[in-house]
């Protein structure tokens, strides 16, 4: 594939801040907190101008994928407790997903039930700030739904290499595209500023043992991914369980007993989120 036609889809691809999908609030969110004379009550009230907004991020906020014990009944209190930058990932992933054509059915559902695995991974691992990670995991296949939206002519080539030729998603998406949503990721966490840890995250899920400023986030989202793979839960575009790198395991300190532990609290969750959607 020339050069050429590589950067001429990637230009495609960032050409999303022409969708209608990325609310206008959160561009002026990212100025007020730019701002270092700003208040946390100034940025919850401009969130909380856009109430579809607010309702889909506080369904989210209160959904098992978080795990916070207690009811959050308000955008101020979400944003106490998440901090701006995991509020405004979720942003970001409830608005882009929101654009999900009939083609992606599944997709939702498994980055959801990836954000829950991450969250539960890292709580059990006990590392700090385990929202971080469930924001990861949900944002972590991105890449394709932006890949379909803003080149839609590829997305059934894509299919077809991945039926014809036995390949993963993945692979399907570099031979078609040039590149693939991992690297598509990359892209859409500079361009919408996405915290450094969650950017390492998204762009390394495949190979995490590469990633050299976050290993532990990258490695989480790939085990998460792994997992809500194994549960059979939603689809990602991958028909059966793809390759988990022992790498992760151990940069992680997961032992086999632990991994058992993980299997059976994923076994009970999976219930609990079946119904969390945003229609």
């Amino acid at each position: 594939m020339s050069e050429d036609l590589r950067t001429e889809r990637r230009s495609r691809i960032l050409a999303v801040r022409d969708l209608p999908t990325l609310p206008k609030v959160l561009d002026e969110v990212s100025k007020l907190v730019e701002r270092p004379d700003s208040t946390t009550e100034q940025v919850a009230k401009l969130i909380s101008m856009d109430q579809v907004l607010s309702a889909k991020v506080l369904k989210m906020v209160n959904s098992p994928v978080y795990g916070f014990p207690g009811r959050i009944s308000s955008i101020g209190h979400a944003l106490v407790l998440l901090g701006f930058n995991v509020l405004r990932s979720i942003i970001v992933s409830t608005s882009v997903f929101e654009v999900m054509t009939e083609n992606m059915v599944g997709l939702w559902e498994h980055s959801l039930g990836c954000a829950m695995a991450c969250g539960t991974i890292a709580r059990m691992l006990e590392f700090k700030d385990a929202e971080e990670y469930s924001v990861a995991g949900l944002l972590h296949d991105l890449g394709k739904v932006v890949a379909t939206v803003q080149l839609p002519d590829l997305k059934a080539e894509i299919e077809q290499v991945v039926a014809e030729r036995d390949l993963y998603y993945l692979q399907a998406e570099r031979e078609v595209l040039g590149f693939g949503h991992d690297r598509i990721n990359a892209w859409l966490a500079d361009h919408w500023k996405l915290p450094a840890n969650i950017k390492e995250g998204l762009s390394y899920h495949h190979k995490p043992h590469l990633a050299q400023l976050y290993p532990e986030m990258a490695c989480v989202v790939h085990l998460g991914d792994f997992m809500v793979r194994v549960f059979e839960y939603g689809f990602s575009g991958d028909v059966g369980v793809t390759y988990l790198q022992p790498e992760a395991l151990k940069i992680l300190k997961i032992k086999p007993a632990q991994f058992e532990k993980l299997l059976d609290q994923m076994c009970e969750q999976f219930v609990e989120i079946a119904d969390l959607s945003f229609t």
